[in-house]
């Protein structure tokens, strides 16, 4: 048999043996984080419910939802397993340090900016806005033009031959 005939098969084992692989490193990394769970974690599920370990067996793990409120789920059924600070931020709202903003301020609004900084500005002259005619410009008024230009003709005749 031709090796180049086999070539195609050859790189198809090949990728399917590199897929699986990291698949099964995945699944090993989750079960080695849902193995690091103890009783007072804070985890996150898969649906993306936060809730507190409270007890665990060997398939699944006793969360409280709320204060007073038991759940049993699945161990495969948390997504995350949380440190105490990201929990307490995300649950609680409460934050371990404030941002340093060095000084700069951010305005609520832009109404600082658009403020006129002198009263020199406000004598400027304004621009005229108004569209200019034929009348303003001085020649003729604009009536002559039309008289010259319909002169010798009826109406619906054109210059054309």
């Amino acid at each position: 048999m031709n090796p180049v005939t086999l070539l195609p098969f050859i790189v198809l084992i090949g990728a399917m043996f590199l897929m699986t692989r990291s698949a099964k490193k995945k699944q090993a990394a989750a079960a080695a984080m849902r193995n690091e769970m103890q009783p007072g974690t804070g985890v996150r599920t898969i649906g993306g419910m936060y809730a507190t370990v409270k007890e665990l067996h060997d398939d699944t793990v006793t969360l409280e939802v709320a204060p007073g409120v038991h759940a049993i789920y699945a161990k495969n059924a948390i997504g995350a397993v949380l440190d105490d600070a990201e929990y307490n931020r995300i649950v609680h709202g409460e934050e371990e340090e404030e941002l340093d903003v060095d000084g700069a301020i951010v305005p609520d609004d832009a109404s600082s900016l658009t403020e006129l900084d002198t009263a020199d500005d406000a004598d400027e002259a304004k621009t005229d806005l108004v569209k200019k005619t034929g009348s303003d410009e001085g020649d003729e008024p604009a009536e002559a033009k039309d008289d010259k230009k319909s002169e010798g003709k009826a109406d619906g005749e054109t210059d054309a031959k």
